[in-house]
């Protein structure tokens, strides 16, 4: 579940992994509640404080190394501005892995101010953020969860016993 960052074993896949009661906007918690939205430096500094990880060089986006792979876990939205024509990056957007369908669908439907999709991301397990409409808190649990599920398993523990999970 989305908690303290760090406080999961891995990334879960089965629909029951999570249930989201204790997710901050699960919890009612609203976007004007918050004392400071996120902002890229946040989620760059969040995102690289994160085991292996490592920024894009082309792009804002962000991955760990999996099996000599780097598996991205965060990066910005790609829109859509014009039909037919190339995707523009929208740095106010943030693109997030998640565990699977069950997630993706609570958290889009606990806040639609804060979380959103679009056709592209139909059957893959992403959640498009919009980071005036987020704490640096929750960003951290999320882009947490998110390197949890493209880290390897055994950096994952390492995570955790150097945390103190």
């Amino acid at each position: 579940m989305v908690g303290k960052p760090g406080r999961r074993g891995t990334c879960e896949t089965d629909a029951t992994s999570r249930d989201g009661d204790d997710h901050p906007a699960a919890l009612g918690r609203r976007p004007g509640d918050m004392a400071r939205m996120a902002t890229q430096d946040d989620v760059r500094r969040i995102a690289l404080s994160l085991p292996e990880t490592s920024e894009g060089e082309d792009r804002f986006a962000f991955s760990v190394r999996n099996k000599d792979k780097d598996k991205g876990f965060a990066w910005s939205w790609m829109e859509r501005v014009e039909p037919k024509q190339p995707r523009i990056e929208n740095l106010d957007v943030l693109a997030v892995r998640v565990a699977n369908a069950v997630e993706k669908e609570m958290l889009l439907a606990s806040d639609p101010e804060m979380f959103f999709t679009e056709p592209h991301y139909n059957g893959f397990p992403a959640i498009l953020i919009r980071l005036e409409a987020i704490g640096a808190d929750e960003l951290e649990e999320l882009l947490t969860d998110a390197w949890r599920c493209q880290a390897p398993r055994s950096l994952v523990r390492e995570f955790d016993q150097r945390d103190g999970a």
